[in-house]
């Protein structure tokens, strides 16, 4: 039976990927991000696609995010997934960013999801229950440098859904928290320096990342099992262990670590 299925930051990199393999499936969707023409390009790529729905709008610009919301339930009439994929990173030491780059962070990655997934879980939960999936990264679960408001939103992220899941348990509603390492997308290009600029260019790291299709693949395989929490990516997964268990030499590890 299809489902039918909400893709933000679909206009690019994982979320993009995720339409595809979605689309594949005979699901229905819906594809948001800022860059409507992107958005229309995907949409392209899905032949016969009548079932796939955009719809553009700016995650940081959150006091239009529950009309948007609206707008999405009334295309298909309700929602049974809802990927939280949109967000933006950062590259640019905490004493330099700016307050005004720090807030858009927070307020794309953090304010946004949460906006959106508060919006649909009520009829999610009258409908007979549903799916939030949350895409933070393996700097929810610790911090780098070049990274501090980032980390700071997924962080905050993991906190919001870890105890809304525990309130929401008992009305057939899972949620599931997706922490990617180095995907190869734009997300390093697309990133905020300082003053709030796109950095422009792609790290080394990135650009030698799983792909995104495959980190898709892997994504929907825990989306379908209903798994809590899953980490994603290549040996840098390992850090999360390892912040648990040694946090001394995490520590010292990460000083060294190049991480653009």
């Amino acid at each position: 039976m299809s489902k039918i299925v909400w893709i933000t930051g679909a206009s690019s990199g994982i979320g993009e990927a995720l339409a595809y393999e979605y689309f594949k499936a005979g699901d229905k969707l819906i594809i948001s991000g800022r860059n409507r023409d992107e958005l229309f390009r995907v949409k392209g790529n899905c032949q016969n696609s009548f079932n796939v729905h955009v719809l553009a709008f700016d995650l940081s610009e959150t006091e239009t995010l529950l009309n948007k919301a609206e707008d999405a339930i009334k295309i298909f009439g309700k929602i049974d997934i809802l990927i939280n994929s949109g967000g933006v990173s950062q590259r640019a030491l905490a004493l330099e960013t700016s307050l005004t780059t720090e807030q858009k962070i927070m307020d794309t990655n953090f304010w946004g999801t949460t906006v959106l997934s508060k919006a649909v879980l009520p009829l999610m939960i009258k409908s007979g229950g549903g799916q939030i999936v949350v895409v933070s990264s393996l700097v929810g679960k610790f911090g780098t440098k070049f990274r501090s408001a980032y980390s700071a939103s997924k962080h905050a992220l993991h906190g919001y859904f870890d105890s809304l899941r525990s309130e929401v348990y008992d009305k057939n509603i899972d949620i599931t928290i997706v922490c990617p390492g180095f995907i190869k997308t734009n997300v390093s290009i697309n990133a905020l320096t300082a003053s709030g600029k796109k950095q422009e260019t792609m790290d080394d790291a990135q650009a030698n990342g799983m792909s995104a299709k495959e980190c898709a693949g892997e994504i929907i395989k825990a989306i379908s099992a209903k798994k809590e929490e899953v980490y994603i990516g290549g040996g840098e997964t390992k850090a999360v262990l390892l912040k648990r268990f040694f946090p001394k030499l995490f520590s010292k590890k990460i000083r060294e670590a190049k991480v653009i």
